[in-house]
């Protein structure tokens, strides 16, 4: 589970992170911060994953310790070899469609994707509008799993429509 907010200040935000470590926990879900990597150690969150303009990957990692997963955005080959050696755990790599909750978010080539996760040892995680009509799509690129928001929330029946993406995905990797 990521917690994506860029609208909140620090205080909800903060607040908003415990009750989601803590929901996470009783599920034995590991929780991702996204971009606020004092937050994640101020609230002992499991991950955090990093965008290319954020704070370097040596700093996050001096911060939170060797213990921490580190995900960091790659758009790039070079972006991904370079996260890679920094020491980033694993890649966010994407959009790999258009999507609704990133509207900039210019879609990459597949062949692009697929070149990103064989240029690493790392895992690689594709993001960006995936959803059951779309992710067999993604078969073969040896990718490691999928992150999904509008995919999940835009369905009529969000239990059923996430059992339907995760058999699609778990069927791909």
């Amino acid at each position: 589970m990521q917690l994506r907010e860029k609208t909140l200040d620090e205080a909800a935000f903060e607040k908003e992170g415990q009750e989601l470590l803590e929901l996470c926990h009783h599920y034995n879900v590991p929780l991702i911060i996204n971009d606020n990597v004092e937050l994640a150690k101020k609230i002992h969150a499991d991950e955090v994953h990093i965008g290319q303009s954020d704070m370097e990957i040596k700093n996050a990692r001096a911060l939170l310790g060797a213990d921490k997963i580190i995900g960091v955005t790659a758009k790039t080959i070079e972006q991904a070899k370079a996260a890679e050696a920094a020491g980033a755990d694993y890649l966010g790599s994407g959009a790999v469609f258009g999507t609704s909750t990133k509207a900039d978010a210019k879609p990459m080539e597949l062949d692009l994707f697929q070149e990103i996760c064989e240029s690493v040892t790392i895992p690689v995680v594709a993001i960006g509008g995936i959803n059951a009509d779309n992710v067999l799509r993604l078969k073969g690129r040896k990718m490691a799993g999928a992150a999904v928001v509008s995919g999940i929330f835009a369905c009529e029946d969000i239990e059923k429509g996430t059992r339907e993406l995760l058999e699609k995905v778990e069927s791909i990797i």
